[in-house]
């Protein structure tokens, strides 16, 4: 076994590994006993062919596809796990070079290596503190939002349509005049104004009455992730079955008792501005720590490779999906009403995708430039918060922790005290 690094360009690493012709051997036996069963020759039970009678009718090489795919994630996890001084930071990009029998099996790993920092200033930054004054606007504003929040919904069946409404509908779509997959629903909740249907869709459905049955038309985008629809006009048949309409709270003592523990509405008023004043407060300082971070980045050096850009956007899309999935909506469904796709998600995301690498990478060298490090009372502190927030005892939570686990936790410590760092050294 050996490992033959080679640096390229802009960060990037070509890792040769070769394996003994003797692995690769075990590997290609164990391929042949896993799938010897789903084979058969005339004259042999299934499962008793002869290996080198399988290899003589369908080739030398009829294992090495399957020995290859279990090989490959074996031998470059034991080789990167081994290779210490190698930092890398995107999936492989694989090539097979030499797979023969007797002989060694060769492949190589063009990957990502975590790219150097050159720090330029991050001591003494200028850097202006955003205003954390209340006014009865923001007080307004609180108030309108709880007002929402403890709102009703009553059903309507006495008028069309309006924005704001919440409905339910029955819809089926046609593209010239056939119905089109993924494009029926039956009960489905839509509240009007929401945009989260294509184009003018809900906006057509204001001033429909209570089930009646309308054409609804819109245009697919241009780039709409179904190839057969992108660009297209399409018709969809709506029914809206069901009407609600949204009822506010009057803002008087009755609305402050029952959302607060206050008797009147200015002491519940005079409670909320002393509350939106600390929330001031800490949105300020975290803004003067996205500043603060922006110029660091901004003044140091570093040469990010595409592929670790890559990965964090598929990361943050992955991440994304989970979320709407957890609201009981689809991937495709999403795509299919918003017209969203995967090429169009990963465009959006990747500003943001370079901006947290940028500031890990520089508040990473921040920490070894200060020797900041994190101390055994912040990683208690920091466990007593996953206690709580997974409603779990701390012992629990450490017996499944690994030495591993711990030095990543410490590690993200660290960084957040180099952020805290740069903002204390504020001119």
């Amino acid at each position: 076994m050996s490992l033959q690094v080679d640096k390229l360009e802009k960060n990037m690493a070509k890792l040769t590994i070769e394996v003994t012709a003797e692995e690769f051997e075990k590997a290609v036996e164990k391929s042949y006993q896993k799938n010897k069963n789903k084979m058969s020759i005339p004259g042999f039970r299934k499962g008793k062919v002869p290996r080198k009678m399988l290899e003589k009718m369908y080739g030398a090489q009829i294992f090495f596809e399957d020995a290859i795919n279990d090989l490959i994630p074996e031998v470059y996890s034991r080789e990167v796990m081994e290779a210490k001084d190698l930092e890398i930071v995107s999936q492989p990009k694989i090539d097979v070079t030499q797979a023969e029998s007797g002989k060694p099996f060769i492949f190589t790993a063009e990957v990502a290596l975590k790219p150097e920092v050159e720090l330029g200033q991050y001591k003494g930054l200028a850097i202006e503190k955003k205003s954390t004054e209340v006014t009865d606007e923001d007080v307004n504003a609180e108030i309108e939002r709880v007002r929402k929040e403890n709102s009703r919904t009553v059903t309507v069946e006495d008028r069309a349509v309006q924005d704001g409404d919440i409905t339910t509908i029955d819809f089926e779509g046609f593209v010239d005049g056939v119905a089109f997959e993924g494009g029926k629903g039956t009960d489905y909740p839509l509240t009007i104004g929401s945009h989260s249907f294509i184009d003018t869709f809900e906006e057509q459905l204001i001033g429909k009455n209570l089930n009646e049955e309308v054409e609804v038309n819109v245009t697919f985008p241009e780039d709409y992730h179904a190839k057969d629809l992108a660009g297209k006009p399409a018709m969809f048949k709506v029914t809206v079955k069901e009407i609600k309409a949204v009822e506010l709270p009057e803002v008087d003592d009755d609305f402050a008792q029952d959302v607060s523990e206050f008797d009147t509405l200015e002491e519940y008023k005079n409670d909320l501005r002393t509350k939106l004043a600390e929330q001031k407060e800490t949105e300020a300082k975290n803004e003067m720590e996205d500043k603060a971070i922006a110029a660091v980045i901004e003044g140091a050096k570093m040469d990010i490779p595409d592929p670790m850009i890559d990965l964090q956007v598929r990361q943050m899309a992955d991440n994304f999906a989970r979320r709407i999935q957890s609201q009981g909506i689809s991937w495709e469904q999403y795509c299919q009403f918003t017209g969203m796709t995967a090429d169009k998600l990963f465009e959006q995301m990747r500003p943001q995708a370079l901006k947290s690498i940028q500031s890990r990478l520089v508040l990473e060298a921040i920490v070894a430039a200060e020797n900041i490090q994190a101390s055994e009372e912040d990683f208690e502190a920091e466990i007593a918060k996953m206690a709580e927030a997974y409603k779990m005892e701390t012992d629990k939570i450490k017996e499944m922790m690994g030495e591993e686990e711990k030095a990543s936790i410490m590690k993200d410590l660290a960084v957040a005290k180099a952020a805290e760092f740069v903002v204390a050294n504020i001119a």
